[in-house]
């Protein structure tokens, strides 16, 4: 009884070859299923039961993503002439190239090519016995169960094997190895290095006429620094710190000196548009003169109002990798 298969062309599956469903690239496994033989033979009509348990080992190497070797034994059974008058049994060793095509991550189809070392036994009355090699040729699809594991389902066709072409199919089961670890990245430590920075103390003295407590317009050009300090630092503060000349009482020179501070911290609060906790005002009176009450030129330095930003240490903190 003649059979005939086609085999898928191996140019399909090389040519929409892609990534292998895993990493692994070494495998092994063994495979189950049934054999069918096909006896040549022009002078006797041979009726053959074909129901014959077949199974095997292999092994192989992912070469590329869509490229194997793989090698194995197969057991492919016995096949008994229905009259009695004889059997037959075949075994060897396949070595083949296995051509796979992902359909995606958990499934390929695959297709194999390559040659069977066969020992061929003839039994019960059956004579020749054979060894030598013979092409085969496979299809199959294979699932893969986990990154491990996978499963296949295959045909696979030998050509004459001490005079009979045997088909096989089944199912095998194969574990997956040998995938390079997964290179881990050191965590990486970041510590707070905190650098500080002195910012320069800012002062500008506003003289007075006698007995005044007005500002000029004239000034109002030398408060610019000032705005800028105020609106880079927001913890930046001024202070406004009013002196007077001697003439007169001390408590009205003390009172004086407040006013003026005052009123200059208020012209500063209203150009910089901030509250009074960032323009700070109080008055020294005649207790801190920088020239002779003596003097007309003296006393008109005394009455003065100096504009202070206090020296300011700028903390930053910036993240870096540990050492």
């Amino acid at each position: 009884m003649k059979k005939t298969f086609l085999v898928l062309p191996l140019a399909l599956l090389v040519s929409g070859a892609v990534n292998a469903a895993t990493d692994n690239p070494f495998y092994a496994g063994a495979r189950l299923g049934n054999s069918f033989y096909d006896i040549k033979d022009s002078t006797n009509n041979i009726d053959l039961d074909n129901k014959n348990l077949s199974g095997g080992v292999f092994a192989g190497y992912q070469i590329t993503p869509w490229f194997a070797a793989e090698v194995g034994y197969t057991n492919l059974g016995s096949a008994s002439v229905t009259n009695g008058q004889g059997k037959f049994t075949a075994q060897g060793a396949d070595l083949v190239g296995k051509y796979s095509y992902a359909i995606n991550d958990k499934i390929d189809v695959f297709g194999k090519l390559g040659a069977f070392y066969y020992d061929w036994n003839a039994k019960n009355g059956a004579v020749h016995d054979d060894n030598g090699w013979a092409a085969t040729a496979g299809v199959g699809a294979e699932y893969y169960i986990n990154n491990n594991v996978s499963t296949r389902v295959e045909y696979q066709y030998y050509k004459d094997v001490g005079g009979a072409d045997i088909q096989f199919a089944g199912v095998s089961l194969a574990y997956h190895w040998g995938a390079p670890a997964p290179v881990v990245a050191p965590e990486v430590v970041y510590v707070d290095q905190v650098s500080v920075a002195t910012i320069e103390e800012l002062k500008l003295t506003v003289p007075f006429a006698f007995d005044s407590s007005k500002i000029t317009a004239g000034d109002a050009a030398h408060l610019v620094p000032f705005e800028e300090r105020l609106n880079q630092y927001p913890e930046a503060t001024i202070t406004v710190v009013g002196h007077t000349d001697s003439t007169g009482p001390e408590a009205y020179n003390q009172k004086l000196s407040e006013e003026r501070a005052e009123a200059v911290a208020k012209e500063l609060r209203a150009h910089l548009n901030v509250g009074e906790d960032r323009v700070l005002s109080e008055g020294r009176g005649e207790l801190d003169p920088v020239a002779s009450n003596d003097t007309a030129e003296g006393r008109s330095e005394n009455r003065r109002v100096d504009i202070i930003v206090p020296e300011l240490n700028i903390e930053t903190v910036t993240q870096v990798v540990a050492q």
